[in-house]
């Protein structure tokens, strides 16, 4: 949905996802510290109204948050203050809402209060770029709901036009010319992935492949490039579930950050 404005100065975007899991299931992925860490972003709930949230964005990019609604699993909702440069604080409240057959709908709303539209496209942003991490919790919540899950975050600017950094991404990945339902994994020279692809998405802005992963473990891996501030930035996400989670991806969160800037930015890459 666009942008809405009304007379009181407030703005906002909204958005509705259809995710599987019972009502206590679904809040424990999107209002917990290990919840959100196995979908979005490591992050940190302090869970209760005035409690402290933090994201961590990796690159010591972290955004902080205050919880102002707690209830338990119906309502959640935060407010973010320094989220970009001198903007107003920009408030979020997500609902959960049960439907038969073991789903719910998620609602989440961004709301900010202003008369200036600065900050309308980076309002805009939030709508389009929640999606994507919605595809990943649905996995989570189809099969992995409440395991112990850990991430891998790498990234990497690139020279070249959008297209030219994924093709570059995706074939270094053994990802090029990847259809829904096939089996890839990387070649050699590259840290270890293989699964089946999940989803393929392209648009002018943006281009990602998701990966429902069997190795390293069970897992969902994310691989995509956008265009930001006149460069090309890619990144690879990887969320792992189960037991060996954690060790995992202690071990190869260096692996993929060398080796995806020794493709992309011509340092060296590990071997």
């Amino acid at each position: 949905m666009p942008l809405k404005k009304d007379d009181s100065g407030r703005r906002w975007v909204e958005m509705e996802f259809l995710v599987p899991g019972t009502p206590e299931q679904v809040w424990q992925a999107i209002a917990t510290g290990p919840g959100m860490t196995a979908w979005f972003t490591p992050t940190t709930v302090d869970e209760r109204v005035g409690g402290a949230i933090a994201f961590d964005f990796g690159d010591g990019s972290n955004s902080p948050a205050a919880i102002t609604d707690w209830q338990p699993p119906d309502r959640f909702a935060y407010e973010e203050r320094d989220w970009s440069g001198d903007a107003p604080p920009i408030a979020t409240e997500i609902t959960v809402t049960g439907r038969s057959g073991d789903r719910c709908v998620v609602r989440m709303v961004h709301s900010l209060f202003t008369e200036r539209d600065d900050w309308d496209d980076e309002l805009e942003s939030f709508e389009s770029g929640w999606p994507g991490f919605f595809e990943v919790l649905k996995v989570y919540l189809g099969g992995f709901a409440g395991m112990p899950a850990a991430s891998i975050s790498a990234s990497a600017n690139a020279s070249g036009d959008d297209l030219d950094v994924w093709t570059r991404l995706t074939a270094a990945l053994g990802l090029a010319g990847a259809s829904v339902g096939e089996h890839r994994e990387t070649p050699g020279g590259a840290p270890r992935l293989a699964g089946v692809i999940h989803r393929v998405e392209q648009d002018a802005g943006s281009r990602d492949v998701m990966i429902r992963l069997t190795e390293p473990c069970d897992g969902v891996a994310v691989a995509g490039t956008y265009a930001l501030a006149g460069q090309v930035r890619a990144s690879v996400l990887i969320y792992l579930y189960g037991a060996e989670a954690t060790d995992i991806a202690a071990t190869e969160r260096a692996n993929w950050t060398t080796w995806l800037r020794g493709v992309l930015e011509g340092q060296p890459a590990a071997t």
